[in-house]
């Protein structure tokens, strides 16, 4: 009788169960533990405050950024933003000011959005900046000014493309249709390995013609009938090569990796406030809402639903409240300035900001033994074992904390360092709701000169 050789011993092994196939070694894209990508992100989770810019050609339109699918305009009509961008105020400079005033710490850019203009000097395509009336690499120019003001530098690219021969219309795209007949008709000649040969290609030239990028925000995947997932993308192979490129880069979750180890950095509800600090099989994971100042994440003239300066404010400390960051968008306008509301709103943060951002930077949720009082927020310092209690609602003189007696050393607004009296709760109705755990925080019955009010509590080691 013959001896087995060692690929047919392996494969009766498998067929009784006696051996375990390692099938995880498909689901991962590099090495790295636990402590290494915490360390890898720290920079990021230290930071909590961005930017997000959306800008392209669709800042002509001046009506959101998916214009051109909203309308079903086709690439023959579009073409006359491309003929005519020349963003003649861009001035780079001046952004990265009015994004570190407002207390930012990075910044993610659009070099290619859905419609498939690249805001960047590419080989791979004519579509590009260079081939305005501009003639110029905006991206080249941002990068440096934003880098100079010791920003992060993020780049957004859109994996998809309403503009490439290649890309198959699905049912995102400008001229979707309805049944499978009519999509296999559309796609006649169209080569989606073509296409993600050139998603590749572009990828590589922003991964290596900019210098360090610490922040790539791929955008985005919908699998199922008419959409577009992992596969469509090469997502697997991409982010390999993009690890390569890059081994320090955050990267976000949708390219439909997220079952895939190291598949992603950090999770991104968009336009949506969460219940709790997200989490995957009861772990807390890395997360970054992106918001809009309105209803348009590009340029939109008529668009009036913009939130006020209370508004922004809350977003940006209930997202760290639950240990994740915010993304904040600005759409310039097609001349290259930011449009008058946005300033004002950045003004307005980057004021708070200035004598508040000791309750942004470093913090996260606060531990679970403190509670927040009604109508406040709390975040926390774990390095310099700090609470904030952010005073949404200004109380009138007393302000009870609840099982705080014991934990507090000193307290103090945040914004110019005032002490904060602290005794017991006394008066007879409050007496009535309170035990010996509790203290009262006495304060002055006229509300600082500040949006939200902070309390900043030192507490006992």
């Amino acid at each position: 009788m013959r001896l087995l050789d060692k690929k047919g011993l392996i494969f009766i092994l498998l067929a009784l169960g006696l051996l375990v196939q390692p099938c995880f070694s498909q689901k991962k894209i590099w090495d790295e533990t636990a402590a290494q990508k915490e360390e890898r992100m720290s920079w990021w989770t230290e930071s909590r405050f961005g930017m997000f810019i959306h800008w392209g050609l669709y800042a002509q339109a001046a009506r959101h950024e998916w214009v051109k699918k909203r309308e079903r305009i086709s690439d023959e009509e579009y073409k006359k933003y491309f003929e005519i961008f020349e963003p003649d105020l861009f001035n780079p400079k001046e952004w990265a000011k009015k994004a570190k005033a407002a207390g930012m710490k990075y910044a993610v850019i659009t070099a290619k959005h859905h419609e498939g203009f690249s805001m960047f000097d590419s080989e791979y395509t004519e579509y590009d900046i260079m081939n305005t009336p501009y003639g110029k690499d905006i991206l080249k120019e941002w990068v440096d000014a934003f880098r100079a003001e010791g920003l992060g530098i993020g780049f957004y690219y859109s994996l998809i493309d309403w503009h490439h021969p290649d890309f198959t219309i699905d049912s995102r795209h400008p001229q979707s249709a309805k049944t499978q007949e009519e999509y296999d008709e559309l796609n006649k000649g169209r080569d989606m390995g073509i296409y993600r040969e050139y998603l590749k290609n572009q990828v590589r030239e922003l991964l290596t013609n900019y210098g360090e990028v610490d922040v790539l925000w791929l955008d985005f995947s919908y699998p199922g009938k008419f959409g577009k997932g992992k596969d469509d993308w090469g997502s697997v192979e991409l982010l390999k090569m993009v690890r390569e490129l890059q081994p320090g880069i955050l990267v976000n979750d949708r390219l439909d990796l997220k079952d895939y180890e190291g598949g992603w950095d950090f999770t991104t509800p968009e336009q949506f406030k969460v219940e709790k600090w997200p989490e995957i099989d009861g772990e807390k994971i890395p997360w970054e809402t992106c918001q809009t100042f309105s209803g348009s994440w590009g340029y939109y003239r008529d668009e009036h639903t913009w939130k006020d300066n209370k508004q922004l404010l809350v977003l940006l400390i209930e997202s760290v409240s639950k240990g994740g960051n915010i993304l904040l968008n600005v759409g310039p306008t097609a001349r290259g300035t930011f449009d008058y509301r946005a300033d004002e709103a950045l003004e307005e943060m980057g004021e708070w900001m200035k004598f508040n951002s000791r309750s942004i930077y470093g913090c996260t949720q606060a531990p679970d033994e403190f509670e927040a009082p009604a109508n406040t927020l709390l975040t926390y310092n774990p390095t310099t074992n700090r609470l904030y209690v952010h005073l949404l609602d200004y109380p009138m003189k007393n302000f009870l904390m609840k099982g705080f007696a014991d934990k507090i050393r000193y307290a103090q607004f945040l914004h110019d360092a005032s002490e904060i009296k602290m005794g017991k709760p006394h008066g007879a109705w409050i007496k009535q709701e309170t035990d010996e755990s509790d203290i009262n925080l006495l304060l002055p019955i006229n509300k600082p000169k500040v949006e939200i009010p902070v309390i900043e509590i030192f507490l006992k080691n």
